[in-house]
């Protein structure tokens, strides 16, 4: 019996340990389901369109794949420079510092604006690039006036992720979600009459997408601010500030952390932008169908992307109280409850894999049933290399907000470079091509780069943290 003794405090132990990150995951998840639910109203604007411009053919349903590859880049520059004011607006709401909260509002106000009509110009005149890219030609003459309209709702959006960015510094994550939602009600409605021709409307096709997203965007920035600019705590920060007076040394700190966090997305961004360009080389069955596996593994990661504003928003506000214990704590459960999530939906793409892209076809359109076949059978495929890396995808975006959250932007950089551009695409461009394994060896090259950069955001963040809380012991202790 006396053996058995020395194994029930082991056991204490690993009960309190695990107990001190669950405890967490009640106000975690408060904190980001409505930014998960935010970010799932972006993406489910692509999905409404997908699926509706889908019953059109495969073509067209590639087209919008095609003319979205660019607006991707641009959102994740725009949305990823928006991101340094989450970390600067947690920190000042922290120590209760209004006199920084309003400067670093204004000038991420400013700055976004600004960063919103030079990506528009950028993606409107970048057509012509479709031509070189030795793409279908049925798939870009269909694409152009559908890039051509809706770049102009970048302006609209990278505008909104700047007040949005501010409400999420300050915890009010619930007022976003409400104006993605509302977004999404006008959008879906705008696309059933206008791509179909209903009530009278014209059949616009995916012109009539791209008139829905325009729309619903310039209606969610404007809701959006009037929910904030009447909510008292909110009121304080965005009422009645002089936007062409500039606070120049809070810009500098905004592009300093901003043109780092915006290419730290811009390169997960990107290498799934080559998928659709290596895509695209395969013919527009194989683009069609990569466009519904990125879709879908593009809203499971968009609840890993609510866990990654909520690791920035607690872990900033650790910062300002310089509580680095409490931090890696807080970090930690943040992650621990990703993982958890991350493996349902690993299961359930591996489960679904062969039926989810049934809703993105019309299988009874005998015109085109063996193109339709064909794309289904080749997104089942892409959903099962999907299902793998949901948990490094998981990963990777927690620690990348948690590190955001502590301004720690130079490093990160510079390793989603090498993991995404220098392991990734690597793979995905020797593997992807039609002689190896097609669609599915692109989708390799993203699960390596993914892998990879998993690894070693959770690497910096263990080492950086650490080196913290030892520092603040010596300077407590002298």
């Amino acid at each position: 019996m006396s053996l058995l003794v020395p194994l029930q405090p082991e056991k204490t132990n690993f009960k309190v340990n695990i107990s001190q990150y669950t405890s967490e995951f009640k106000y975690n998840w408060k904190l980001a389901a409505p930014v998960m639910l935010g970010m799932l109203g972006h993406t489910f604007v692509s999905f409404v369109d997908n699926i509706m411009v889908g019953q059109i053919g495969t073509a067209e349903l590639a087209a919008v794949s095609l003319g979205n590859s660019f607006m991707f880049i641009a959102m994740s520059i725009g949305i990823g420079f928006s991101t340094a004011i989450t970390s600067l607006i947690a920190e000042a709401d922290a120590s209760e510092n209004l006199a920084q909260a309003r400067s670093t509002y204004k000038s991420g106000l400013f700055l976004c604006t600004t960063l919103g009509i030079l990506l528009f110009g950028f993606v409107y005149f970048s057509h012509p690039l479709m031509y070189l890219m030795k793409q279908p030609s049925e798939v870009v003459v269909l694409a152009i006036p559908y890039l051509k309209l809706v770049a102009f709702s970048l302006i609209p959006l990278v505008v909104f992720e700047a007040i949005k960015q501010c409400s999420d510094g300050m915890s009010m994550t619930r007022y976003p979600m409400y104006a993605t939602l509302l977004a999404n009600i006008i959008n879906v409605i705008l696309n059933y009459v206008l791509i179909f021709g209903k009530f009278g409307f014209p059949e616009l096709g995916i012109v009539g997408a791209a008139y829905g997203t325009l729309i619903s965007r310039i209606i969610m920035v404007i809701y959006l601010w009037l929910l904030l600019r009447y909510k008292e705590r909110s009121a304080q920060i965005v009422k009645n500030i002089k936007f062409f007076v500039l606070d120049l040394p809070k810009m500098k700190k905004i592009i300093s952390l901003g043109s780092l966090t915006a290419m730290q997305m811009f390169f997960e961004v990107a290498i799934f932008t080559a998928a659709i360009w290596l895509s695209g080389l395969l013919g527009k069955n194989p683009q069609a169908a990569n466009q519904i596996a990125l879709n879908l593994s593009s809203m499971t990661f968009m609840v890993a992307m609510g866990l990654s504003v909520a690791a920035t928003i607690r872990v900033g506000n650790q910062k300002g109280l310089q509580n680095y214990k409490e931090l890696r704590r807080i970090a930690f459960s943040i992650f621990l409850l990703g993982i958890l999530l991350a493996t349902f939906f690993a299961f359930m793409f591996f489960i679904f894999h062969e039926s989810l892209p049934n809703m993105y076809v019309d299988l009874n359109d005998t015109a085109n049933y063996a193109d339709n076949m064909e794309v289904i059978s080749i997104a089942a495929k892409l959903l099962l290399a999907a299902a793998f890396f949901q948990i490094s995808d998981s990963i990777q975006i927690v620690f990348l907000g948690a590190l955001r959250g502590l301004q720690d932007v130079k490093v990160p950089t510079l390793l989603t470079f090498i993991s995404y551009w220098v392991i990734g695409f690597p793979v995905s461009f020797y593997f992807g091509k039609e002689d190896m394994y097609g669609s599915f060896g692109i989708w390799l090259g993203l699960l390596a780069g993914l892998s990879t950069a998993a690894v070693l955001l959770f690497i910096r963040f263990n080492t950086l943290t650490l080196k913290l809380i030892t520092k603040k012991s010596k300077l407590v202790k002298n």
